[in-house]
C-alpha cells in the first residue's frame, strides 16, 4: 500500500481537526498559527477548538485557519469528553486529533490525510518530539518554512513511540501496534471514530491508549507517517514523575485492555473486559449438559473469561407460573440457574465480534473444555498471530478460537455474503489442528505393585515386588481392586 507523494496529488476528503483545550492560550495560539500555514487545501479543512471549561475562557487568535470554530463543553469534563464533543460537531470525513500544545509542520495534515484517500480502514499516526517552548510568536510560526527554523530539534527529547516504530519496521513487525497511538496527533475516518464509540470519558488516564486498543479490536491498520512531524511544547508528565505517572494509568488499562497480561496477575480478580468470550449454543440442549459445559469453562486454568449462552431466551414468558409441562422447561431451568452469575450471559444471537474482548471460543456445548484448552489455544495462535484456530474434532465437528481484530478486519474488508474465514485466511491466516494437544488424554495410572503376602521375611527381602495384575492373590476370580483391598486389610489386622 502506497500513499500519494506530498505536493503531487489532489486531495478530495474533508478533514476536521479537533483540538481539546483547557487553558494554555499562549500555546494554543502557536498551534493554530501552524495549522493556518498547512499545505492541505483550506476549503477541505476545518478546525474545532473545544474549550473544556477554561478560566478565563479560550478565545480564537487572529492567526488561525479560515474555517476555525470554538466549541464550548457544557456537559462533562476531561480530554475524552472534549474530543467526543468536537467529533460530534465535526463535518469532516476525517477526524484529526491534535493536542493544544503541538506545533505541526506545514505538511502535517496532508501527510496524515493522504493515506485515507487510499483506503478507509486506517489510523494514521503523526510524529512528535518534546521541546522547551522558546519565545516565538504566532507570526513567526506562520511564516516558518520548517520546524527547524523555530526550535532546536537536535536538543529535542525524542518520543518513545518513534523508537518503537523504528524498531518494528514502521509497526509491520509489531504484535500490538495500538501501543504507539497515544495521542496527541492521529487521524481516522469519522465513521470509524463513531463505530467504536469515541473515547471513554470514564478513563481519566491513558484514554488515548484505551481508545487505540478498541480501534485495534475493530480491525483497523495503524500507519505511522514520518513526514507528519510536530513538536510538543513542554515535557510530558512521565518525564516529571515517571513512577507515579505509570502507576496512575495502570488501573484503567488493567480493566480495559486484557492483552496487558502483566497488569492482571492478581489471582481471583474479575476485570471489566474479559480475555476470552466462550460462546456456546444451548438451543435444544438439556440443562445438565449445559451445566457441565459452563462448569468446565469457568474452571479452566485461564480464569479471565465470560460465558455466553446463545439460545431462544426471548421465548420465555413470565406472565404465567412455570409449569412442569412447559415446552421450554430446560431453557427455564438454565435461565434460573445462571441468572445471577455475572460471568454467564444469556443472549438470543451472538454479536459479529466480541470486541473489546480480544478472543472468542466457539465449540459444541456437549464437548466440555479441558482445563488447559483455552490456555493452549491462545498460546498456539499467539506464536504466529493467526486469526482463527480450528480444531477438527473426531466426530467431524469443529471448535475454534477467533481473534477479534481479525474478525473486525474481515468485516471492514468484506461485503455481505462473503465468507469471513476466506478474508481472515488472507489477512491473518486460518490454521487447522487436531484436538490432541488441546484436549489431552488423562494420564494413565501406573500399575500398583505390592509384595506377595504370607512369604517368609527373608524371601520378601530377596525378591522384587511383583505387579498385582501378574500375580493376583486372594479369592480366585475376584477383581484386582477387591484383592488389593483384602491385602491391605490383612496387613493392618492386629496379630
Amino acid at each position: 500500500m502506497a500513499a500519494p507523494q506530498l505536493g503531487a496529488w489532489s486531495p478530495a476528503l474533508s478533514v476536521s481537526v479537533v483540538i481539546p483545550a483547557h487553558g494554555g492560550q499562549d500555546k494554543l495560539d502557536l498551534t493554530l498559527a501552524a495549522l493556518a500555514a498547512q499545505t492541505y487545501p483550506e476549503h477541505l479543512m476545518e478546525v474545532l477548538v473545544v474549550d473544556d471549561g477554561s478560566r478565563p475562557p479560550i478565545r480564537l487568535p487572529e492567526i488561525r485557519p479560515v474555517n476555525t470554530r470554538l466549541v464550548r463543553v457544557h456537559d462533562g469534563w476531561g480530554i475524552s469528553n472534549a474530543v467526543n464533543t468536537g467529533a460530534k460537531a465535526a463535518d469532516g470525513e476525517i477526524i484529526q486529533r491534535l493536542d493544544s500544545d503541538m506545533v505541526a509542520c506545514r505538511e502535517h495534515i496532508e501527510a496524515m490525510a493522504r493515506w485515507h484517500h487510499v483506503t478507509d480502514y486506517l489510523v494514521t499516526i503523526g510524529m512528535k518530539r518534546f521541546v522547551d517552548a522558546p519565545p516565538v510568536t504566532p507570526g513567526q510560526v506562520f511564516l516558518a518554512g520548517h520546524l527547524g527554523e523555530l526550535f532546536d530539534l537536535d536538543a529535542a527529547v525524542a518520543s518513545s513511540t518513534e523508537a518503537t516504530i523504528a524498531k518494528t519496521d514502521g509497526l509491520r513487525k509489531s504484535r500490538n501496534p495500538y501501543h504507539v497511538c497515544t495521542g496527541p496527533t492521529f487521524a481516522l475516518p469519522r465513521e470509524v471514530f463513531h463505530a467504536v464509540g469515541g473515547l471513554d470519558p470514564t478513563v481519566a488516564r491513558g484514554e488515548d491508549t484505551e481508545f487505540a486498543y478498541r480501534l485495534a479490536m475493530h480491525g483497523v491498520v495503524f500507519v505511522p507517517d514520518p513526514a507528519a512531524q510536530a513538536v510538543h511544547l513542554g515535557l510530558p508528565a512521565q518525564h516529571r514523575d515517571r513512577e507515579r505517572a505509570v502507576r496512575a494509568v495502570e488501573p484503567y488499562l488493567a480493566h480495559r485492555i486484557p492483552q496487558r497480561r502483566d497488569l492482571r496477575k492478581d489471582r481471583g480478580r474479575r476485570w471489566l473486559v474479559p480475555y476470552v468470550e466462550i460462546v456456546l449454543d444451548v438451543t435444544d440442549t438439556s440443562e445438565s449438559v449445559v451445566r457441565q459445559a459452563v462448569a468446565a469453562a469457568l474452571d479452566g486454568k485461564l480464569q479471565d473469561v465470560v460465558v455466553t449462552l446463545v439460545g431462544p431466551w426471548s421465548r420465555l414468558n413470565d406472565s404465567r407460573r412455570f409449569a412442569l409441562s412447559d415446552p421450554c422447561f430446560e431453557l427455564r431451568l438454565m435461565r434460573d440457574l445462571f441468572a445471577h452469575d455475572e460471568r454467564v450471559r444469556l443472549i438470543d444471537e451472538a454479536a459479529p465480534t466480541p470486541a473489546p474482548t480480544p478472543f472468542r471460543y466457539r465449540g459444541p456445548v456437549d464437548v466440555p473444555l479441558h482445563r488447559a484448552t483455552l490456555e493452549r489455544m491462545i498460546e498456539s495462535v499467539q506464536k504466529d498471530l493467526a486469526g482463527v484456530l480450528v480444531v477438527d474434532l473426531p466426530d467431524g465437528r469443529t471448535a475454534r478460537l477467533e481473534r477479534t481484530s481479525a474478525l473486525g478486519r474481515a468485516a471492514l474488508l468484506g461485503d455481505a455474503g462473503d465468507d469471513p474465514d476466506e478474508i481472515i485466511d488472507a489477512t491473518h491466516g486460518v490454521r487447522h489442528e487436531t484436538p490432541d494437544r488441546f484436549w489431552p488424554a488423562p494420564p494413565q495410572p501406573e500399575p500398583v505393585v505390592v509384595p506377595a503376602l504370607n512369604e517368609p521375611q527373608n524371601s520378601q527381602a530377596q525378591k522384587q515386588a511383583r505387579p498385582l495384575a501378574q500375580e493376583p492373590v486372594g479369592v480366585p476370580g475376584e477383581a484386582p481392586e477387591r484383592t488389593l483391598l483384602r491385602r491391605l486389610k490383612s496387613a493392618l489386622r492386629p496379630n
